[in-house]
């Protein structure tokens, strides 16, 4: 019987003890983990170790989370590879700075290491069921914007645009039910997998950022005041 080999995890803090920490509760969960001290160190070993995804701190010296957030979504390999800021920065702005630098999650220092690993458990659970049921369509078309669910494949206007995984599904999601109002709890369940009661901002800062990438057709996504948002013709 073929087992299927465990999730890689990849922990940076410049902190001994929060990496040794969450090495050990990893491992206790069943992935593999490779913790890094030294954030200089990060594209070798990222490229080496190959990890399904990063838990990256963003106070560190010499090249900040991030930094290093930004260098993980440049890289044609690892654009893809999902990213938790766990920091001790915890305000709105920072929280705000790390979702568009380009992570899919933040958790604030004192971290509860049982919060932290259901985040990553969620995270797991969506990438694993992408695309839904086998029958389910796999393109995707409002205006000039099309996706390609297959390909991971986002065109405005025959133009390919880069997007994170998240922005991917929140995008496919949005088209997918064009007209219908879609709260923010909603897409936090739908596209986060997480309980409607976590930060409700991260559903707006990933919305900001699909408009900027969207461009002159960013107008399809319309917002709702009060309630969230939906996907319109332009």
């Amino acid at each position: 019987m073929k087992t299927t080999p465990p999730k890689k995890i990849l922990v940076v803090d410049d902190e001994n003890d929060v990496t040794e920490l969450l090495a050990y509760k990893f491992k206790q969960e069943g992935y593999e983990v490779q913790v890094i001290n030294d954030p200089l160190l990060i594209m070798g070993r990222a490229r080496q170790f190959q990890p399904d995804l990063v838990v990256l701190d963003i106070m560190m010296p010499e090249l900040n989370g991030l930094q290093v957030c930004r260098m993980l979504r440049a890289d044609v390999v690892m654009k893809n590879i999902p990213i938790i800021f766990l920091t001790a920065r915890g305000e709105a702005e920072d929280r705000i700075k790390g979702l568009e630098s380009g992570a899919d999650d933040y958790l604030a220092k004192p971290f509860d290491t049982r919060e932290l690993l259901l985040r990553v458990q969620a995270i797991f659970k969506r990438l694993a069921t992408p695309n839904g049921t086998a029958t389910q369509e796999k393109i995707f078309q409002l205006g000039k914007i099309v996706i390609d669910v297959d390909k991971h494949l986002l065109t405005v206007r025959g133009q390919e645009v880069e997007l994170t995984a998240t922005e991917f599904r929140l995008l496919k999601l949005l088209i997918e039910r064009k007209g219908r109002v879609q709260s923010r709890e909603h897409l936090l369940v739908n596209v986060w997998n997480y309980e409607a009661d976590i930060e409700t901002r991260t559903v707006d800062t990933h919305i900001r950022r699909l408009r900027e990438k969207l461009g002159t057709e960013a107008d399809v996504i319309e917002t709702v005041r009060g309630v969230g948002y939906r996907a319109v013709d332009a």
